[in-house]
């Protein structure tokens, strides 16, 4: 049985393995038509490794000898190109780079100095002594770079640069470090933005040492930064026809999933465990006009991995190092512990579910707070994605738990609310599997009321229930849906058990939300409020979409309705 490729990004191994493979080498001809120097945006655990390891071990002029062992059985082994095996590679990955301020410089030259070094000892037969003479005299690795790609170029070789995760380290002194900090680096002076100076002297003379040149990323900022736009060759990001270069669509998943279920794994109802994956891990279009929706591949890998050795879906449905990867992205909403617009274009969005915008190719870093550019990198980010082509949604639930830790982080660093997560989270236990559903709104009641900074961001329904949202998703005991149509209306809150993981819960909850201003509140009013929301919750609950998705489990009918920030009544419906 083929392994699961989960945590490998190098394709060499995964072939050695016999891990299993989702041939992209088909898009080798499309990335040769598209351009010599190319950029590719892609969200994180996408594959953008796996990619990029796949085109090194093709072009590579020193495995040729391999290219059977490595390649046979897929597309490309029987449509090779003119340029297969004809490259000298020099790759650079800048996850390697050591972030800490006072160590980056001496961390991205001592990773220049080891790829080149590595790199004269691959191709010692094609490299003259003279070659290896002169770059010794050079202490600065700028000047050794230009001089290896300048000595290359007059030899007469073609030289494939690759570039993994460029923008790595430059994101995570932009988050922990600050703005200053990051423009020293990729502005004027700064030794990145020199490096693709070099980089593109090296695309440009003559003689260019530099045949192919392809840059993978999760945004395009600091490619802005230190090239004024990437000036030196072509964004593909948004391409249609590159929509499913990287990630897995939905047959991939389905060709996966029955593979293994021939092997014996326990994987009994395909169909299921397909609409499960999609919620979670799937809906990503990277083209206004692509057809074909794509689940992330780490994601995929990481849910198989889990359920083949516990024969049962995970305990946690979000890869822990999605969640660390995605923790970077706190200074978008936060900063200078006080919470910007983005913050409120990011809890709007989740507000509504959705935003019309276009998508910028790219901005630099102080341009981060216009609106468009702010939508536009949640995007690149995968945490929206079109759903036509005007507008653009939160992909699926993973996402969405994303953004509501988000919310909650966001109130928390700058001191507006903050809660024990950990009694909270025992509060909807109760709520699940004994129907104690009070305590969960009380104690968010009586801490809004002690924690009087969250006062001024709860106004109006809306908000109100985005705020229930951020914290009742702290737990997987339910999927919460919003405003979806029940009963000819639109329920505010369904909160249908998650039975794919937790069989015994015993509770699903539709909840109605009533808000009266806080100047408009009569006893009159509220006991019209309450009919309405009793009438709304009788006729939701006879939707057959609720009936079915409880699995006769007890559905309780509860209305909650606040008076500004207050909650001055909650009870259920008999």
């Amino acid at each position: 049985m083929k392994q699961i490729p989960y945590g490998i990004s190098s394709y060499k191994t995964i072939r050695q393995k016999n891990a299993y493979y989702v041939d992209k080498t088909h898009y080798i001809p499309q990335i040769e038509s598209a351009g010599d120097f190319l950029f590719l945006i892609r969200p994180r655990r996408f594959g953008k490794s796996s990619l990029l390891s796949m085109l090194e071990c093709y072009y590579d002029i020193a495995r040729a000898e391999e290219f059977e062992a490595l390649f046979a059985k897929t597309y490309i082994h029987a449509h090779p190109t003119p340029e297969k095996n004809a490259h000298l590679i020099l790759k650079f990955d800048f996850s390697q780079v050591n972030p800490e301020i006072d160590k980056v410089e001496s961390s991205f030259s001592a990773h220049i100095r080891s790829c080149l070094f590595f790199f004269g000892k691959k191709y010692r037969s094609l490299l003259d002594d003279d070659y290896f003479e002169m770059i010794e005299t050079y202490q600065e690795v700028h000047s050794k770079l230009e001089f290896a790609l300048n000595y290359i170029g007059y030899k007469g070789h073609k030289v494939y640069v690759l570039i993994d995760e460029y923008d790595n380290f430059t994101n995570t002194i932009l988050t922990t470090a600050g703005q200053s900090h990051y423009q020293k680096l990729t502005h004027g002076t700064g030794f990145f933005r020199f490096f693709f100076s070099v980089l593109k002297g090296g695309t440009s003379q003559v003689d260019a040492g530099i045949a192919r040149l392809l840059i993978t990323g999760v945004s395009p900022v600091t490619m802005d930064d230190v090239t004024s736009g990437f000036n030196i060759g072509l964004n593909i990001s948004l391409y249609p026809n590159f929509n499913e270069i990287l990630g897995l669509n939905e047959q991939d998943v389905m060709t996966i999933l029955k593979y293994y279920q021939e092997q014996g794994c326990t994987l009994p109802y395909l169909n299921e465990t397909l609409a499960l994956m999609k919620m979670w891990y799937g809906n990503y279009l990277f083209a206004r006009t692509a057809s074909n929706h794509l689940f992330n591949t780490d994601m995929v890998l990481y849910f198989l991995k889990n359920v083949m050795a516990y024969e049962a879906i995970p305990d946690e449905m979000v890869d822990p190092n999605i969640k660390v990867d995605y923790s970077k992205l706190r200074h978008l909403v936060v900063l200078d512990r006080r919470l910007n617009g983005n913050f409120s274009r990011l809890k709007a969005i989740i507000e509504t579910g959705q935003i019309n915008a276009e998508i910028a190719i790219s901005f630099p870093v102080e341009d981060l707070i216009k609106p468009n550019n702010f939508i536009s990198l949640l995007y690149y980010f995968g945490l929206l994605t079109y759903r036509s082509e005007e507008e653009l949604i939160i992909p699926n639930r993973t996402v969405k738990k994303l953004m509501y830790s988000y919310l909650r982080d966001g109130y928390e660093e700058v001191d507006v609310f903050s809660i024990d997560l950990w009694q909270f989270a025992n509060f909807v236990r109760n709520m699940a599997y004994i129907g104690e559903w009070k305590p969960v709104f009380e104690f968010l009641a009586q801490e809004v009321e002690k924690q009087t900074s969250i006062r001024d961001y709860l106004s109006g329904e809306k908000v109100i229930q985005t705020f229930l949202l951020a914290y009742l998703n702290v737990t997987d005991y339910y999927i919460t849906r919003t405003e979806e149509e029940m009963g000819k209306g639109f329920v505010d809150l369904y909160l249908e058990p998650f039975f794919a993981k937790y069989e015994k819960v015993k509770y699903g909850y539709l909840i109605e939300l009533k808000y009266i201003k806080r100047g408009d509140f009569t006893q009159e009013l509220l006991q019209e409020k309450i009919e309405d929301a009793k009438n709304q919750l009788q006729q939701y609950a006879t939707d057959s979409r609720v009936i079915e998705g409880n699995r006769g489990v007890n559905l309780r009918l509860i209305m909650l309705i606040f008076n500004g920030w207050e909650l001055v009544h909650l009870e259920e419906v008999t």
